[in-house]
C-alpha cells in the first residue's frame, strides 16, 4: 500500500513559513548563505522593529491609561510572535528530524481502513485552520482601512508607535502606514502557521493513538488465531506505543516555551481587548477590527486546547481497545503479557513545561480569567 504522505497536510505551512525564512528548504536546517540572511533582515526588521517602536512609544504614552491598554494587547502578541519564531528556528533541526520520523513504517498506517479512520481528525485540523486564517486576516484587512475610513483631519496609522520622525509629512506617512501594514500580516503569519504547526503535531499524535487502538483491538484477528500471530502483533503494538511516547517527549522540546507564553498572554490579551471593544464607536471598522481580533485569539486557544484534550481522550482508549479484542480466546501466557500491558497504558497529557495541560478544562480558565482581566480594566476605567 502507498505511504501515507503525513507532510503534505501541512504543505501550505511549509510554504508560507518558507516565505517568511522561518523554514529552510527540505530536510536542511539553517546554514550560512542567502536564506539565512533573508530570515535575519525580515525577523529583525517585521518582528523586533514591530515591537521596538511600540515599545518605546509606551514609554511617551505612560500618563495615559487608555492609549497603554491600546498599545498593549497588540504589542503583547507582537512580543508573542517573537518567542514562536526565536524557537521556530532554535529547534529546526529537532522539528526537521520529527518530519522524517513520521516517514517510517512505525507511523503509517497498515490498512484503508486506518487511513479512514484518521481522515475526519485530518479534516477537522484543516478546516480549524482555514477559519483562524480567515479571521486572523480579516482582522489585519479592517486594522489595515480604518485609519482610511476615518472621517477626522488628522493622519492616523492603523497602530500606535514612536518614529524617530514626523510621520504625519508625505512620504514618510505613506511609508510607515505600508510597513505596519506588512508588519502585522508578517506577524499574523508567524502566528497562524506556528500554531497550527503545534496543533498539526497533536493531530498527528492522536492520529497515532486512533491507528495503535485499532491494531490493539485487532490483535487476534480470524487469519492470526496462533500463539505467535498474537504474540508478534502484541509486541508490534508495545513498540509502536514506545515510538510515539518518544515522539511526544522529542516535540514537547519544540513547542514547551510557545505553549508556556502562549496560555500565559492569551488571557490577558483576550481581557484587553474585550476592554477595548467597549472604549470604541460600535459597529465602526475599529470595532469589527478589534471583535475579529477577538475572535481569532479565541480560535487560536481553542485549537490548542482542544487537539490537546483529543490527545489525552485517544490515549484513554487504548486500555479499553485490549478489552474489546477476543482476549478471551487467547492462551494464558498472552493473556498474563496482554494484562503487564494494559498495566502501562495510561493517558497522555500535553503539557507545558508540566505547568499548563491542553485540555478543554485549561480553555475554559483561559476565558475566565480573560473575563478578570477585562472586569478589573473596565471598573479601573470607570473611577478614574
Amino acid at each position: 500500500m502507498e505511504k501515507y504522505k503525513w507532510q503534505s497536510k501541512i504543505k501550505m505551512n511549509i510554504i508560507l513559513l518558507r516565505i517568511m525564512g522561518l523554514w529552510p528548504e527540505g530536510d536542511k536546517t539553517y546554514e550560512p548563505g542567502f536564506y539565512m540572511l533573508y530570515s535575519s533582515i525580515t525577523v529583525s526588521l517585521f518582528i523586533f522593529g514591530h515591537i521596538f517602536f511600540q515599545v518605546v512609544n509606551v514609554y511617551f504614552i505612560a500618563h495615559d491609561l487608555k492609549s497603554i491598554v491600546a498599545t498593549s494587547y497588540l504589542l503583547l502578541i507582537g512580543i508573542l510572535g517573537a518567542v514562536k519564531a526565536y524557537y521556530l528556528i532554535k529547534n529546526m533541526k529537532i522539528l526537521k528530524e520529527r518530519m522524517i520520523i513520521f516517514k517510517s513504517d512505525w507511523f503509517q498506517p497498515r490498512n484503508t481502513q486506518q487511513r479512514n479512520l484518521i481522515e475526519p481528525t485530518i479534516y477537522l485540523w484543516k478546516t480549524v485552520y482555514k477559519v483562524f486564517l480567515s479571521m486572523c486576516f480579516g482582522c489585519n484587512t479592517f486594522w489595515a482601512i480604518y485609519p482610511m475610513m476615518d472621517k477626522s483631519e488628522e493622519k492616523r496609522l492603523p497602530f500606535l508607535g514612536w518614529y524617530p520622525y514626523d510621520y504625519k509629512k508625505s512620504p514618510y506617512y505613506e511609508i510607515t502606514y505600508i510597513y505596519q501594514v506588512i508588519g502585522i500580516c508578517y506577524l499574523t503569519t508567524v502566528h497562524v502557521n506556528v500554531d497550527t504547526l503545534v496543533s498539526a503535531f497533536n493531530v498527528y499524535t492522536s492520529c497515532q493513538f486512533d491507528m495503535l487502538t485499532d491494531n490493539i483491538r485487532n490483535l487476534a484477528t480470524v487469519d492470526q488465531r496462533s500463539t505467535n500471530d498474537v504474540y508478534h502483533n502484541m509486541l508490534r503494538c508495545v513498540e509502536h506505543h514506545k515510538n510515539i511516547l518518544r515522539f511526544i517527549e522529542s516535540s514537547t522540546k519544540f513547542f514547551n516555551w510557545i505553549l508556556f507564553w502562549h496560555l500565559l498572554i492569551s488571557g490577558v490579551s483576550i481581557g484587553i481587548t474585550m476592554f477595548q471593544l467597549t472604549a470604541v464607536v460600535p459597529l465602526s471598522n475599529e470595532f469589527y477590527s478589534l471583535l475579529s481580533y477577538g475572535l481569532a485569539i479565541t480560535i487560536q486557544i481553542f485549537m490548542y486546547c482542544w487537539f490537546g484534550n483529543e490527545v489525552q481522550a485517544k490515549s484513554s482508549n487504548l486500555s479499553y481497545a485490549v478489552f474489546e479484542s477476543d482476549w478471551t480466546e487467547l492462551s494464558e501466557d498472552i493473556k498474563k503479557k496482554l494484562l503487564f500491558f494494559t498495566m502501562h497504558l495510561k493517558p497522555v497529557q500535553i503539557s507545558a513545561l508540566n505547568l499548563f495541560y491542553l485540555s478543554l478544562d485549561t480553555y475554559m480558565r483561559i476565558l475566565k480569567t480573560a473575563w478578570s482581566y477585562f472586569a478589573l480594566l473596565y471598573q479601573v476605567s470607570s473611577q478614574s
